[in-house]
């Protein structure tokens, strides 16, 4: 299937009328903007970290976020526990793995997950997908270090291994299931400069991966609607903190018109 401005429209839509719900297992620093981004697409967002419950809240949703931005022993727990419950109930799982490559620890959990349970999507950017498919990688804290066209190659063979699709974010945003490809030219430079826009970014792509069942098209078709929405929030915004705000606005009001406009898809 043709990747589109009508087939992400559709998803669009699906979302907003069945309003799914994700279950988020996030970093501290993305909740807020986690949870309203989901509410503006259309999507119902729940953080739930207890071990002691992730598994009944995992049960519920429609799709499952595991995100390492910020890691402590007991979330690695529930994030087991969760993928564990996703996978029983064949509930499409979307990973995050912020930071991977920066320190042993946030890479080793990054790989014991991996190792743990099955995964429909991986997201991340171009350091942290070089570091998960088993090259060395350069990282600046939890930010990339390489661009995206200097990574085709891995994000694929990660891909193949996992047997997942790859979202990996950029300039040029690459998606691939290692057999099919997408490059997405969408988005601003601003996007950048807000903490936790590629966090959001996951979030929404589970919105997608709970509507569409092709998680390869589900993941290229969230890689647009969030750079339509960025590119028409830097139209309006003074700068970053302006543009986080105009961002969620234009994530509520995106209308098939605009993706029309916009889309840049190879």
């Amino acid at each position: 299937m043709q990747i589109t401005a009508q087939s992400v429209w559709e998803d669009v839509q699906q979302i907003r009328t069945s309003s799914p719900l994700i279950h988020n297992i996030t970093n501290y620093v993305v909740m807020e903007l986690t949870a309203n981004g989901l509410l503006a697409i259309g999507a119902s967002p729940v953080m739930a970290h207890a071990p002691e419950e992730v598994q009944e809240m995992t049960a519920m949703a429609n799709s499952l976020v595991l995100n390492i931005g910020t890691l402590s022993g007991r979330w690695v727990e529930s994030m087991k526990l969760a993928l564990r419950a996703a996978n029983a109930l064949n509930i499409p799982v979307i990973f995050d793995p912020v930071g991977v490559g920066a320190t042993t620890y946030r890479t080793n959990t990054a790989k014991v997950l991996l190792q743990h349970g099955k995964l429909a999507a991986i997201r991340g950017n171009a350091s942290e997908i070089t570091a998960l498919s088993g090259e060395e990688s350069k990282t600046k804290g939890v930010d990339s270090a390489f661009d995206t066209k200097e990574c085709f190659n891995q994000a694929k063979r990660l891909a193949l291994q996992q047997n997942a699709t790859i979202w990996m974010s950029g300039k040029t945003d690459f998606v691939t299931d290692g057999h099919r490809v997408a490059l997405i030219e969408n988005g601003d430079s601003l996007m950048a400069a807000v903490t936790g826009m590629g966090c959001l970014a996951t979030a929404v792509s589970a919105a997608f991966l709970a509507v569409n069942p092709d998680p390869f098209l589900g993941c290229a078709h969230a890689a647009v609607a969030m750079g339509v929405a960025g590119e028409m929030s830097r139209e309006s915004a003074n700068g970053p903190s302006s543009f986080k705000t105009v961002f969620i606005d234009h994530l509520h009001n995106l209308a098939l018109c605009e993706i029309e406009r916009r889309i840049r898809v190879q």
